[in-house]
């Protein structure tokens, strides 16, 4: 089939390219500055704030499905109301759609472990942006799939990976939060999850995070221990005595997604133990 992979140039979607076409799947990849790394059938440039432009890279690829893992953080007009107009877009010519979200939907305030059946309640200006986007997809594209993920780790290319290695080398200031709980997951695995369930015709919410809640200091030290940097120069800290916003404790339990799939969500213990160990083997 064809997919066309909306924001394929970042980190996601250079891995769901890859793994695309790995699969015998046509694949168009769109970018909004310049065209990234991956090598899918061909790169589109797009705008997802211009109605016009979706509508004429959707015609001219004419997809089986959309997979819009693009990021415009907090910018409203690109994570809220981007994704909706690439909604209507596709539900006008029937086109499957997934959306990419994420846990910053969640406040963590009242719990701590959120299923598909949680309500967002987000305290950021991106997690409204992205719970919006969410409401709006599901409301103009009902046969759409929400998919919610946490941090995403992987191949050392990450934001988070490339962080401790800046902080360990004393390259920036900051501190890894002791009381920031996520469930990061492996890039390779939510790729392979997310081309299951766009496989599978699966619709609404759905939870692809990993097995293990670790804060963010945790696993800055897993991934120091990787990639053999000195994990005691990683300064630690505390969000809640912090000016930096977002929520504490958010734990998504992706078990009712996990029994769909054939592919396992592995926590960053996992994942990260088995990295470093084939490191070690290959050195």
């Amino acid at each position: 089939m064809t997919i066309l992979i909306v924001g394929g140039s970042g980190f996601l979607g250079s891995e769901l390219v890859r793994q695309a076409t790995a699969a015998g799947h046509s694949t168009v990849a769109t970018y909004a500055t310049k065209a990234g790394t991956a090598s899918p059938s061909a790169w589109r440039p797009l705008d997802l704030r211009d109605a016009g432009s979706l509508d004429a890279v959707m015609a001219e690829v004419n997809p089986h499905v959309v997979i819009n893992v693009s990021s415009g953080g907090a910018d409203w007009a690109v994570t809220a109301e981007g994704p909706l107009q690439l909604a209507l877009v596709a539900a006008k010519r029937d086109i499957r759609m997934v959306h990419m979200s994420t846990d910053a939907v969640f406040s963590g305030a009242d719990r701590v472990h959120y299923d598909e059946s949680c309500l967002p309640d987000p305290v950021t200006p991106y997690g409204a942006a992205k719970a919006a986007a969410e409401t709006g997809v599901l409301a103009v594209h009902p046969k759409a799939a929400v998919v919610r993920t946490s941090l995403i780790i992987g191949h050392g290319r990450s934001v988070h990976e490339r962080l401790v290695h800046q902080l360990a080398a004393g390259t920036v200031d900051g501190a890894l939060f002791t009381d920031d709980i996520r469930c990061p997951v492996h890039v390779s695995d939510l790729a392979a999850a997310l081309l299951e369930l766009t496989l599978s015709g699966a619709a609404g919410i759905h939870h692809v995070a990993g097995a293990d809640a670790l804060s963010r200091h945790e696993l800055g030290v897993l991934i120091a221990r990787r990639d053999g940097l000195d994990a005691s120069r990683l300064p630690a800290g505390l969000r809640a005595e912090s000016t930096v916003p977002g929520a504490l404790d958010v734990r998504l339990d992706s078990q009712l997604t996990q029994r769909q799939l054939r592919t396992p969500l592995r926590g960053a213990r996992q994942f990260l133990d088995r990295d470093a160990a084939a490191g070690s083997r290959e050195g």
